[in-house]
Parts: structure tokens; sequence; C-alpha cells
């Protein structure tokens, strides 16, 4: 049996980082704002004859790959070549031996939820593999705790939701739980209104949002400040975009991406500047970095009629264009 599974990479438009547990809590009324792309990241699980235990995992966007004898001897091994796979796997137990393929159209370290994409794209393949028959919601936790563990910081939700549903929605942050509630809009006109580019540099997420959590839980006043004015500006956003008010929800990006600034001067580099700037000056409304910065993807919302100006200014200013639409479906998987 060949199992085949992909899911959406997301874009992220307002309130990331708030999606961490607990600082959703201290902002009532928080929500993320994103957009599932088709930038997509892919699994292939295809099983061993019969009685042939044998655990083969295989990235081949990062030419990486280890095998166990058994799923008891991958449960023991202390350490993993591919960990994400690795723990994923952990969580849906297979009785019988398989082998795992991954790949990923996101460049390294780009900032869209590459990782987050794989994770729920490993899970869905898992799940129709173990007949476990677990929810998009369970693969989503799964995902999110999978993360966790392996870069051992805390993790924020926002980015499975997307390949999971695809499509646009707010990620509503309310105590007790997140929820997913899908954007009032035309999605093909916000799809024609976005850019995305990668800068060249990977970001590293797990150190800058964890260096942001610090400060907030530490008490600093200025990144309790900060963030509570990206939570206000997410709500805002949410509204503009439900009334297509492009030039608001540019206005808004713009404050949203001068705060996220604020809080970490790492953030932010010459190179994602020098893109911003350029676009800019060529017709784009906004621009921010995709999750949380220092390098990897920059989102830009533009006028429509200025695609070729703005992508020709990115270009020229050491950006990389990234072709995407938004996907309209989340995780697919098909079994042959």
């Amino acid at each position: 049996m060949r199992i085949e599974s992909k899911a959406p990479t997301r874009v992220d438009l307002a309130g990331g980082t708030l999606d961490i547990w607990p600082l959703y809590l201290f902002h009532p009324g928080a929500v993320t704002i994103n957009a599932a792309i088709t930038r997509y990241a892919s699994c292939v699980i295809e099983t061993q004859e019969v009685g042939d235990e044998k655990i083969q995992l295989i990235s081949r966007d990062t030419q990486r790959e280890e095998s166990f004898t058994s799923f008891a001897a991958m449960v023991k091994a202390r350490r993993y070549n591919l960990p994400l796979l690795a723990e994923i796997a952990k969580f849906f137990a297979p009785e019988n031996g398989f082998t795992l393929t991954t790949d990923s159209e996101a460049p390294a370290g780009a900032g869209i939820g590459g990782s987050s994409a794989m994770a729920v794209a490993i899970c869905a393949a898992l799940d129709r593999f173990t007949s476990a028959g677990k929810s998009k919601v369970d693969w989503i936790h799964i995902s999110r705790d999978a993360e966790g563990i392996v870069i051992r910081v805390p993790t924020g939700t926002q980015d499975h939701y997307p390949p999971a549903f695809g499509g646009a929605a707010a990620i509503e942050l309310p105590p007790g739980g997140e929820r997913r509630v899908e954007l009032r809009l035309d999605v093909s006109e916000l799809e024609q209104r976005l850019v995305l580019c990668y800068t060249g540099k990977p970001r590293q997420s797990g150190i800058n949002n964890w260096e942001v959590f610090k400060a907030h839980i530490d008490g600093k006043r200025k990144v309790q400040a900060n963030l509570e004015q990206i939570a206000e500006i997410a709500q805002a956003m949410r509204v503009s975009l439900e009334k297509a008010d492009w030039k608001e929800t540019g206005r808004l990006m713009r404050e949203e991406w001068g705060f996220r600034k604020k809080n970490l001067p790492t953030i932010s580099t010459k190179t994602i500047d020098r893109i911003i700037e350029g676009a800019r000056k060529k017709g784009a409304l906004s621009g921010k970095v995709c999750g949380a910065g220092g390098g990897g993807c920059v989102v830009m919302l533009i006028e429509p009629g200025s695609r070729g100006a703005v992508e020709k200014a990115v270009a020229d200013a050491g950006g990389q264009i990234l072709p995407m639409r938004i996907d309209r479906s989340g995780v697919q998987v098909t079994v042959s």
C-alpha cells in the first residue's frame, strides 16, 4: 500500500506569537489572521512486506534518513536524525513496518510554517496507515506537541490550522482552547493582493519567539504593551479584511510590523527592510516577515495592478519571489 499526503504552508498577516500558550490569556480577544498557500509539504508512506517490522524515515529536502529494526527500537533510540518524523510516529504507534518519505516546497527556515505543514501531512498519512480515526484538530494538537518536544521551547497552534483546513481564517484564542473561524472575504481577491518572497536567510523561530515569550513572562512592560497593540491590530485587521478595506488592511499590517520590530532587534534585517521599503515605493501597501522573523519570508499586500513592479523591486533588493496561491482545501490524502 502507498499512502500520499500533502498539506499547504501559510502566511500570517497579523497576531502571530500570541498563539503561544499562555500569552493569549493575558490579551483578551487575541486572534491570529492567516491564510494557507500553495507551497506544500508532502509525505509518502509505503508499507513493508508482512512480518517486516523495519521502519525507515527519509527527508528528501534535507537529504537525511535513518532506519530502525522495529517500532520498539525507534522508541528506545536516544537521538534521531529526523526527530519530528520519529516523534509523530510515536503518537500513532504503528504495528507494522513502513517507509516514510517527506519533502517540502518551503525553503529552509522560510517562516511559512513548513515544519507545521509537514507535521500535519505526516499525521494525516499515519492516521490512514494505522486506522487511528483521529480528527484534523487531533492532528493539529499532535503536531504542535511533537514540534514542542523537538525544539524544546513553547510552540503555538496557529501554524497548524492552515495545513489542516486551508483557506483564510481567524484563529481565535480564548481561554479554554483555540478555534478557527473562516474569514468572510473574497479569497480570490486576497490572493491577487499578496506577494511572497524569500530573503535568502533562514530564520530561527524557536529562538526569536522564545526571547519574546520570556520577556513577556518576565514582566517586561514594553514587550507586554507591544503585544497588546499587536492583539488589537489583529482584531481590527479581521474587520478590515471582511470589509475589503485594503488600504486600512495595509495600514494595520504596517503598524503590526512596527510593533513587532520593537519587541526584538533581530526580528528584522537589513535585507528585510530593503525589500519592504523598495516594494512600498512600487505599489505595495505594506510588508512584514512571516513567522518570528530574523530572516525567512516576507509577505506583502499590494494593489493588484502593481504586481510586476513590486516583484521587480523585491528581486532588485535581494528577495526571491515565491509564486503561490491560496489553498482552499487543506491537507489531502490518497491511497493506492
